[in-house]
């Protein structure tokens, strides 16, 4: 019984998020966009949420994974000694992304 208490409360917080988000975009759009530019019209619930829903394709994916991976990147970042941050923002520079830098050639 709990179980089903938990579901439809996370359920409706996620409808409710959904909403907010909408309405949201929805205002912002009406309020920005019209006054920028000339021809633009403003949008309803429906189209906000198409909306919504397009820039999370194009920009953020499904996937729930963001910037560095949970950090793993930065755990190892932070684990490296000066030494071999520097060798590795030099490596970046020169355009690999092993850390190690082009040999200059003489």
């Amino acid at each position: 019984m709990r179980f089903r208490l938990r579901f439809l409360g996370k359920a409706l917080l996620v409808i409710v998020g959904i909403a907010v988000f909408g309405w949201m975009v929805m205002t912002l759009w009406n309020w920005v966009v019209p006054a920028l530019f000339v021809g633009a019209r403003a949008i309803d619930f429906a189209h906000a949420l198409g909306l919504l829903i397009l820039s999370r394709i194009l920009f953020g994916g499904f996937r729930g994974h963001g910037g560095w991976r949970g950090g793993r990147q930065w755990r190892r970042w932070e684990q490296m000694t000066p030494e071999e941050r520097e060798k590795f923002q030099k490596g970046m520079r020169c355009g690999r992304g092993r850390g190690k830098p082009q040999e200059d050639a003489v």
